[in-house]
């Protein structure tokens, strides 16, 4: 086969696996994971049943390619922290802009939302899609933020680990309230306030 048919051929795959990515979009936000089929998937991305396997194997890798993809998409304000550039940088500024974006993606894209309460709503009975949760969304975020506070040269933090988890959680709980249980008539807070506050406890003596 010809160089150039192959990078035919390479870009006719990632087309098709673009397509099904955003076809199982579709159908996972609109019937949930468990009543979304192969074959509805298929037919939204204009793809046979055999190429949606033969690209992803089945529905659960699908559903964790989907992960993998938000990741890429939504979070590369924190999964850019080990660049070196970002611990040359005032740990305010850099920890401020990443909590901002994260709270702004939540409040700005419904689809990602919606998508977060299927994993939820559904881990119950699907154990696997809070795994594929942790390991693809939680995890590269805790173990790059947790580098980032061990190593800037700023940050004098007894346990670096603990700290993440506590910001984490922090933001994921404001976001879970205010953008998913509807709060924000309820109890209102300005998300800037709590990012101030969230900064000053972790980079101030």
């Amino acid at each position: 086969m010809s160089k150039t048919k192959q990078n035919l051929e390479r870009s006719k795959s990632v087309e098709k696996s673009a397509a099904i990515l955003k076809g199982a979009m579709q159908e996972f936000l609109k019937h949930g994971y468990a009543g979304t089929s192969m074959d509805q998937i298929a037919k939204v991305a204009g793809v046979s049943k055999a190429t949606v396997y033969s690209h992803f194997g089945d529905k659960e890798s699908l559903f964790n390619a989907l992960m993998q993809d938000l990741v890429k998409d939504k979070f590369q304000t924190v999964l850019s922290l080990d660049r070196p550039q970002s611990l040359e940088q005032e740990p305010q500024k850099v920890l401020s802009a990443m909590a901002t974006k994260m709270i702004e993606t939540a409040q700005n894209d419904r689809a990602f939302c919606d998508f977060m309460r299927i994993v939820i709503g559904e881990s119950g009975r699907f154990p696997e899609l809070a795994k594929a949760y942790v390991n693809n969304m939680a995890k590269p975020a805790i173990e790059v933020l947790t580098h980032y506070f061990q190593s800037h040269p700023q940050l004098k933090l007894a346990d670096p680990e603990a700290t993440v988890r506590v910001m984490m959680g922090s933001l994921i709980y404001f976001i879970i309230l205010q953008e998913m249980m509807h709060a924000k008539d309820i109890l209102p807070l300005e998300s800037d306030r709590l990012i101030k506050t969230l900064i000053d406890l972790i980079t101030k003596p």
